[in-house]
């Protein structure tokens, strides 16, 4: 998923040469991604004396992370002081036969797992290995367009047909929806264009089309997928420049308290009410809304009403209204806005 990652150093419990870590960038790395490393074990010797025995340690520790970077095909694209880059390859042409992946001292290729699943899911010791394309020569989708073309064109997983239960139309046809849906939340805040809100959550993100919506805005959005959902999406996020990650919206959400300023839940509430009640997801919102925040609720009319009275109880100055398709549309909206006074104060 990630293009680029960077670390300081690798946690104690889990250094090399257990694998585990490298094999676990390598799954969260795009097909071309590069992971920045520093501090030891990289370039021990710049700072050190071989005779010392913690050195000899980093530099079998140095060793046996190139070693592992070379079982990944990783290639080693600087080294300069405390600091190491790598690419992970574009392609994974090895991985069309496991048995050439042993010939070529590969750990274990993942079979029967999905690579995008990481909620609750323990660390395996295999290498997930990029999806073949067809219409793109056995790479993985083709090349992403750049920023910002990259937040409107259509993910290289999409493209390629990786995901068979998404088209490309239906991923288009999103978009659009969003840029008509977020056009008119602009009716209800009308300081969304001045920096009044920065920090945005979209609770239940889909494709990433309110936050590609929202981009033209001084704003910024954490893409939240719900991790019951049956479609996971979380990749598409990625794919498009967007930042996200997965949450139970039963649980706590791991994040500092009144962190967002504007929360939008889309069919949070409908396909969260099985578990646990409105008012649970409600406080936990609260709990990481700033004070003067912002909500948009959109759901089903009978769930909004709902939420309403819920909302009521935490003193949230909201209300209900019509959708951008009008009265008839069984959707509705609750617009939440703490920053106005509360009716009859």
């Amino acid at each position: 998923m990630q293009l680029l990652l960077t670390l300081d150093t690798l946690p104690p419990s889990q250094l090399i040469p257990d694998e585990l870590y490298m094999l676990e960038i390598d799954r969260l790395l795009q097909p071309g991604g590069y992971w920045v490393y520093s501090r030891p074990p990289v370039n021990w010797k710049s700072a050190y004396n071989i005779s010392n025995q913690g050195t000899r340690d980093m530099q079998d520790n140095q060793l046996a992370m190139d070693d592992m970077s070379n079982k990944l095909r990783w290639t080693k694209v600087s080294e300069e002081g405390t600091i190491s880059v790598w690419r992970k390859p574009s392609c994974h042409l090895h991985c069309d036969q496991e048995a050439n992946a042993k010939l070529l001292g590969l750990p274990p290729l993942c079979t029967g797992e999905d690579p995008d699943s990481a909620w609750y899911a323990n660390i395996s010791m295999c290498m997930a290995c990029i999806p073949r394309a067809e219409p793109f020569n056995g790479c993985a989708g083709g090349a992403m367009e750049k920023w910002p073309k990259r937040l409107v064109a259509v993910p290289p997983r999409i493209a390629s047909g990786e995901m068979k239960w998404l088209s490309i139309q239906r991923y288009k046809h999103d978009t659009l929806i969003w840029e008509k849906r977020v056009n008119f939340y602009l009716t209800y805040l009308k300081y969304l264009s001045n920096g009044t809100y920065r920090n945005v959550m979209d609770t239940s993100a889909g494709f990433g089309g309110f936050a590609a919506a929202m981009s033209k805005h001084p704003v910024w959005v954490m893409n939240v997928v719900p991790a019951n959902t049956t479609e996971n999406t979380l990749g598409v996020i990625y794919e498009r420049g967007l930042i996200g990650t997965y949450t139970d919206w039963c649980e706590a959400f791991s994040t500092y308290p009144r962190t967002y300023d504007l929360i939008h839940g889309n069919e949070i509430f409908s396909s969260h009410i099985h578990k646990c009640g409105i008012i649970d997801i409600l406080v936990e919102m609260d709990r990481i809304l700033r004070p003067g925040g912002a909500v948009i609720v959109r759901d089903i009319g009978d769930i909004v009403l709902k939420v309403k009275k819920d909302a009521d109880r935490l003193q949230w100055n909201s209300r209900v209204v019509d959708t951008e398709n009008g009265p008839l549309d069984p959707e509705k909206l609750l617009i939440v806005d703490n920053s106005l006074p509360l009716p009859g104060s």
